[in-house]
């Protein structure tokens, strides 16, 4: 087949790769969009949907700002499943409490809005939490849920609708790519070749296809999530982004305050900390809540090893802390299932290839409060 050939081409249709390709539809250019599988189906669909820049640090707090603009400029024109009933986190003994206090003067020097609400103003706001878990609670007015199982589809509906320049193509693994006279080409399973200025690999947790000898020894690392759905509830209420004390006590925006140094680990939290987990409530539109998650690690190039099978009794642990903390019954879970994502030490693994392939992976639990910030400073820095 002939080549065809665009400006630039994005490997990976997760909310990473989608956002580099609608950042540069942005500024007309000409976009192949590659998917290995029918439709996205790893990290960005499986997470709980939270845009949560309040749980970030350094660059990424600001990307995730830029982030929450950008899925609001797109929900103005066509509906990704958009929620804005923030976010609240929720401490459960003084050590937590002194972490919130800290977390909200940080924020308001940087001028991002977030409000001390008591025990009694947090039950008022969300009935169904029990009175004994919570101490205080920090809430963010401007946070925002998706849907995850259905966001990053509608937004390359949108991109699709929108940008006569776009072309996606899923059930196309990218199998191939090399650099040349300034442009780059890519060969797929399909066997088509396309050539562009620039290729931009986002492949996710996807490590054999494409280089898998730099991916061997580049330091990525794999998580294991384990989360479940309840059947729908829709007498209960539970909006927005609900985040506990264990929350608190993992996320990176809290690592930076001052008390977080001092911070003790109480015998009750021991098991839960083998096994990552911490306590997250999203409800979705159906009125059923997902509840999670857990965290196990193994290296890129054996993540296999950490099996495709949920863990019972790591799902036990989060319900029993989950039922600490609300009161209603949780128990009857409809589903249940293991997530994967790609995290690397220096926050996110990059490489560059003769100014002309590109590789951004390993951006972690990052992906959807972030991505698309990270991404359109990335389009601006290699298109002007």
């Amino acid at each position: 087949m002939a080549n065809k050939s665009f400006d630039l081409i994005v490997v990976g249709g997760g909310v990473l790769g989608v956002f580099h390709a609608y950042h540069a539809l942005k500024k007309g250019l000409k976009v192949l969009l590659t998917e290995k599988d029918i439709r996205p189906q790893s990290a960005t669909v499986r997470n709980f949907g939270q845009v949560v820049p309040s749980g970030m640090a350094g660059r990424w707090f600001h990307y995730g700002v830029r982030t929450l603009e950008v899925y609001q400029e797109i929900h103005q024109e066509f509906d990704i499943t958009l929620r804005k009933n923030g976010s609240i986190y929720l401490a459960s003994d003084p050590d937590e409490q002194q972490l919130l206090h800290e977390a909200k003067q940080i924020f308001d020097t940087r001028g991002y809005a977030c409000e001390l609400w008591s025990g009694q103003q947090c039950l008022q706001r969300w009935p169904v939490l029990k009175p004994s878990y919570i101490v205080e609670g920090l809430y963010f007015p401007d946070e925002v849920s998706v849907d995850p199982d259905m966001m990053i589809h509608r937004v390359i509906a949108f991109m699709q609708e929108k940008f006569p320049d776009f072309v996606y193509k899923s059930t196309c693994a990218a199998l191939h790519v090399e650099t040349g006279s300034n442009k780059a080409s890519l060969t797929t399973s399909h066997g088509h070749t396309y050539a562009a200025k620039k290729i931009i690999v986002c492949n996710g947790s996807e490590f054999r296809i494409l280089f898998p000898d730099l991916f061997n020894d580049s330091n990525l690392i794999v998580s294991k999530l384990q989360m479940m759905r309840t059947v729908p509830m829709p007498a209960i209420s539970l909006p927005g982004n609900i985040l506990t004390g264990l929350s608190i006590r993992r996320y990176e925006s809290f690592v930076e305050c001052p008390s977080f140094t001092s911070l003790e680990t109480p015998a009750h939290y021991a098991e839960l900390k083998k096994w990552g987990i911490h306590i997250l409530f999203k409800q979705a539109v159906d009125g059923s809540i997902i509840i999670g998650d857990s965290h196990e690690y193994e290296p890129a190039g054996s993540w296999e090893n950490l099996g495709f099978h949920v863990q019972q009794h790591i799902n036990q642990l989060v319900l029993e802390e989950a039922q600490r903390i609300v009161n209603f019954d949780i128990g009857n879970i409809s589903t249940s299932w293991a997530g994967y994502y790609s995290q690397h030490p220096r926050e996110i693994f990059t490489r560059n290839f003769d100014n002309t392939i590109y590789i951004f992976t390993g951006i972690g639990g990052k992906g959807m409060t972030s991505s698309a910030g990270f991404a359109e400073e990335n389009i601006n820095a290699l298109f002007g």
